[in-house]
């Protein structure tokens, strides 16, 4: 990075930065856990002199514990793509508009997340649903680690509320399905033959700028052999739209590459993950009680908002990533 040049190319630079910063993720805590450790001799040493600085010891020796458990979590993202930016693609499934409603709340929930942990959004594709949320979206999330923390969310993710659309006040049960690839840059070889691949175009609807609903600016790819279907509509270009779209696919084929390995593995090993895009993976639950639990890991929180606001949706993704690593399954749930 100090090579005269470095930042003549943009795009390569900053592909630099990411993998270093995804490094210093791992790199970093371990060089701090090594050296706290050795002054921890030291404080042991003055502890057996003075027993006033035992509460001291007490006190590093949890604070180590915690660290080598953070980095015990980040040793098992090691997926060949772990350290990837995330393509989360939302869809509202069965339930109405309370299910265009909830996947519009899902995607709010994931761009908490990132923010929370200063990763960078960037939205791709949005469908306004015309009475209330969205029929689908598509952002990319940027930052350390970021599709091996996230690609434990693909699934079916159900909502269990009081509908706020239902004048009768009925209770209403939703779906929203969510899918999550791997950012793959163009370092990376994805063979896509052209021939295999339709390309519709259509007109963008909703908000932005001159050219919606006037040009057919929107892009629609759809890979036949795997029935793998991206789309992009929220460039101002129809040729911006192609790019990123076929940016999606290259994606999405990569994933299930992933996931083909993922089925080997677990034939090898007896354990099959529930991680299928039609899988439902979690509940949600605003009636009669707030909690959210998975129905994978069996990890529970007490508090709906605080898991839609991001601030607690870690625990499910690192719960996830321990259910994978022991290939346990979760009691069954009574949900």
């Amino acid at each position: 990075m100090g090579e005269p040049g470095f930042w003549d190319d943009n795009d390569s630079a900053q592909k630099t930065v990411g993998r270093l910063k995804s490094l210093k993720v791992v790199v970093g805590p371990m060089k701090e856990l090594t050296s706290s450790v050795e002054d921890l001799d030291a404080l042991i040493e003055m502890a057996e002199e003075d027993k006033s600085v035992a509460a001291d010891v007490a006190a590093e020796v949890d604070r180590l514990e915690n660290m080598l458990d953070d980095l015990e979590l980040k040793a098992l993202l090691d997926g060949p793509n772990d350290s990837a930016g995330a393509i989360i693609t939302i869809n509202a499934r069965d339930g109405g508009t309370d299910a265009n409603d909830w996947a519009d709340i899902l995607l709010r929930m994931y761009s908490a997340w990132a923010v929370d942990q200063e990763y960078k959004i960037e939205l791709l594709d949005r469908q306004e649903n015309e009475e209330a949320g969205i029929n689908h979206a598509s952002i990319a999330v940027r930052g350390p680690m970021a599709y091996g923390y996230l690609k434990g969310e693909e699934g079916m993710h159900r909502l269990v509320r009081i509908s706020p659309f239902n004048s009768e006040g009925k209770r209403q049960t939703s779906f929203a399905a969510v899918s999550v690839s791997p950012e793959i840059d163009d370092s990376i070889e994805i063979e896509i033959d052209e021939k295999d691949v339709r390309e519709d175009r259509y007109r963008a609807g909703g908000a932005g700028g001159q050219h919606v609903n006037k040009t057919d600016s929107a892009i629609r790819l759809t890979h036949i052999p795997s029935n793998t279907v991206v789309q992009c509509q929220n460039e101002r270009s129809q040729h911006q739209n192609r790019a990123t779209a076929w940016k999606m696919l290259r994606s999405k084929m990569a994933r299930l590459e992933e996931e083909k390995r993922e089925a080997e593995d677990a034939k090898r090993y007896k354990t099959q993950a529930k991680t299928g895009f039609g899988s439902q993976i979690r509940n949600y639950f605003l009636h009669p009680d707030q909690r959210v639990k998975d129905a994978r890991t069996g990890h529970y929180v007490g508090s709906f908002n605080s898991v839609i606001n991001g601030s607690e949706l870690q625990g499910f993704l690192d719960a996830f990533l321990r259910f994978r690593a022991s290939g346990s399954m979760a009691p069954p749930s009574d949900d």
